[in-house]
């Protein structure tokens, strides 16, 4: 039935170009999953339970803060709004893409979101940039690529994630920003571009001194949001060729 929803979608092609887009992630990932894994074992967790959380939460950052509550005397409701606290970028996440999966069917819509991610939505909006459609064949072809090369690192750093030297020594948990940093300029064309990014980067450092993390992400993403709607957009006329 998967495959057969792939297809209709946009075919085989469309899938595995979605995958090709996803290498870079996953390489870019690949520290970050190894680490989880090992924090997973040194909280309690076993394999299995390290593995079955990213199969069905699939949210690093999440997973993350999770393994730092869930071993604690911390009342269900604190975890819960943590988590929250994370994943509230993903609110607006949902509404900026909505308008390039509006032809997508309601239930589409509902797995996609499942694999809604940072560079999902990244990759999407230039992608749709290039006048082409979001295809969901695509869309998983990238989804499933992050998704599961996630699933398969949580399980490597679960099993031999303790024989590892520390990603942060090697220096290795630095290939994540590099990528998003890329993803960055590649909107550099685009008409406010310099203002909403510093606006995004003065939230977010005022908001991570004033209020904290994981918030910082959200409230930075939220004031380059706030200066967008009240610059008013360039002319069509005044955009550079």
């Amino acid at each position: 039935m998967a495959v057969e929803a792939i297809e209709a979608g946009g075919g085989t092609s469309q899938f595995w170009r979605g995958v090709r887009v996803a290498v870079p992630v996953m390489v870019a990932l690949f520290p970050f999953g190894i680490l989880y894994g090992a924090l997973a074992l040194e909280n309690g967790f076993t394999v299995f339970e390290a593995v079955l959380m990213s199969l069905t939460i699939f949210a690093g950052a999440s997973q993350m803060v999770g393994l730092e509550l869930f071993g604690q005397n911390v009342p269900a409701w604190l975890i819960a709004f943590s988590i929250f606290a994370v994943n509230f970028r993903h609110i607006l996440y949902s509404a900026a893409i909505a308008p390039r999966i509006r032809h997508w069917s309601p239930l589409k819509k509902t797995v996609g979101f499942f694999f809604l991610s940072d560079p999902q939505i990244a990759e999407a909006e230039i992608k749709a940039e290039r006048g082409e459609d979001v295809t969901f064949a695509w869309y998983m072809g990238m989804g499933l690529g992050i998704y599961v090369s996630w699933v398969l690192e949580s399980a490597l750093g679960a099993l031999f994630g303790q024989m590892l030297p520390s990603t942060h020594a090697l220096g290795l948990d630095f290939l994540l920003a590099i990528y998003f940093l890329g993803l960055l300029m590649s909107f550099r064309k685009r008409s406010l571009w310099l203002p909403v990014v510093i606006a995004s980067a003065i939230g977010s450092i005022l908001a991570y001194k004033f209020v904290g993390s994981p918030w910082h992400v959200s409230l930075g993403a939220m004031a380059g949001i706030l200066l967008a709607v009240l610059m008013p957009p360039a002319t069509e006329g005044s955009q550079k060729p």
